[in-house]
């Protein structure tokens, strides 16, 4: 592992009337930290789609660029995994800037180098380096977050810290219309949202820190008292990857669960997000100020979602993760089959199942996050979280860019759309499965 993501040191434990006031201090600026931060990765994670119809006038079909946006849920899966792991055993003040600062220069070069948009291979491979530095954002935020929220907090502080993807997902199109109202050129989708995007990672690395002991405090557990059933020192001991691997991962059968629960709740997410663009210009008229507001409006509809959702799954479903997911997926795929059959013509209806949609699909995708980091021990969080994702993006969003594109071009649209709720509808089956064997999971826990 680079020297340059070794945790931090700690260092000798301040007086005890410091503790409370320091915590309290920290945990403000490290959740602005890894907020700011992580929504900043979704300016230069999908705003290639904005792109997109431009790419099809110039003689681009939907199928090759949508196998080109592919690359970035290929390599993400993958990294978000690999990355999950090295961020166990790294700082995250460092690692979660470094990526955003990378991410961030792939998508200046494609914006300002016209032979970084001449094939689909070129920007297939600028793509994938973009989808791995991406990797680099949701592993260190879950490390964070456990180490500095106690159990009790942590579902709270999630469903919040989640609207992070939607306040970075809505921003592109907006950076995009002030791009084109500067340059009038189309690329400004690339470059626009890359400039914010390193201006926040330099922001984050001011406002982040690694654990509470690497400033002087003592374990979270220990300042709230809100110890696991199976709390000990080891819980504070780096694990090896193999131990993670071996012990916590691999042989849990919940995580995967939840993790082919993912693949189909991307495939609608991102199924929905990544084609709208084209969609409504194409089949519903819509003008570029129209389809890049209703991108707005379905990210950052996820917001009151998805703080509705974590508070349905602690007070309604009474933390039963499996069953608030399976109660918004449903709600989804019947916005979606509205969505689908509403016949151009009928504006107001598509941005309303739009916003719908936005509000109900986050509420899933935060769930599923925040299960994996209650799945394993917080030194292995960061690896829980990216087995996760290693689904959600391998299967279900590089099937939402590829084959919901090729279909499409074969197909037709009624195509693309059949794949989508095929895929709600399968999600809902896995959560299912999640609800059911919550109980007992949490039963052979007690025993142990």
């Amino acid at each position: 592992m680079l020297t340059i993501f070794k945790p931090a040191a700690h260092l000798p434990r301040v007086s005890e009337d410091r503790v409370d006031p320091l915590y309290k201090r920290l945990r403000w600026q490290i959740f602005f930290g890894i907020f700011f931060g992580y929504a900043a990765y979704y300016l230069v994670r999908k705003n290639f789609a904005l792109a997109m119809p431009y790419l099809v006038e110039q003689g681009f079909s939907r199928g090759d660029l949508g196998f080109a946006l592919s690359a970035i849920s290929i390599a993400y899966g993958f990294s978000k995994f690999i990355m999950g792991s090295v961020s166990d055993r790294s700082n995250p003040r460092v690692f979660l800037p470094a990526g955003l600062i990378l991410a961030g220069a792939v998508m200046l070069f494609m914006g300002f180098v016209p032979w970084a948009t001449s094939s689909i291979m070129v920007m297939f491979v600028l793509l994938f380096l973009c989808g791995w530095f991406q990797g680099m954002g949701w592993p260190p935020c879950g490390r964070t977050m456990v180490h500095w929220w106690s159990h009790k907090e942590r579902g709270s502080i999630v469903s919040v810290w989640n609207c992070a993807h939607n306040v970075g997902g809505g921003l592109p199109p907006l950076l995009f219309l002030l791009g084109m109202a500067w340059f009038n050129d189309w690329k400004a989708a690339l470059y626009m949202p890359a400039f914010g995007a390193i201006v926040v990672a330099i922001i984050a690395f001011a406002l982040m820190r690694d654990t509470p002991q690497s400033c002087g405090l003592p374990p979270i557990e220990e300042y709230k008292n809100d110890y696991p059933p199976d709390y000990s020192e080891k819980y504070e001991e780096e694990l090896t990857a193999k131990q993670i691997f071996m012990q916590y991962v691999l042989p849990n059968k919940m995580l995967w669960y939840i993790a082919l629960a993912n693949v189909f709740v991307y495939l609608l997410r991102y199924g929905i997000l990544d084609w709208s663009p084209t969609y409504l210009k194409e089949v519903k008229h819509f003008a570029l100020d129209e389809s890049s507001w209703a991108y707005f409006f379905y990210e950052y509809a996820g917001i009151p979602g998805t703080l509705l959702c974590g508070w349905m799954s602690d007070k309604v479903f009474r933390g039963n993760r499996g069953a608030t997911g399976v109660f918004f997926m449903v709600l989804v795929t019947i916005a979606t089959v509205v969505y689908w059959l509403n016949p151009a013509g009928h504006p107001n209806v598509d941005m309303a199942c739009m916003i719908i949609i936005g509000f109900l699909i986050y509420g899933p995708v935060m769930l599923i996050g925040l299960h994996a980091l209650e799945l394993a021990p917080k030194k292995a969080a960061g690896t829980a979280a990216g087995f996760t994702g290693l689904f959600g993006y391998l299967g279900g969003s590089v099937a939402a860019s590829a084959i919901v594109g090729y279909t499409v071009d074969f197909f037709g649209w009624n195509g693309g759309f059949i794949i989508m709720i095929g895929g709600c509808v399968l999600a809902v089956i896995f959560l299912v499965l999640t609800m059911l064997n919550e109980k007992k999971h949490k039963q052979q826990l007690q025993h142990q």
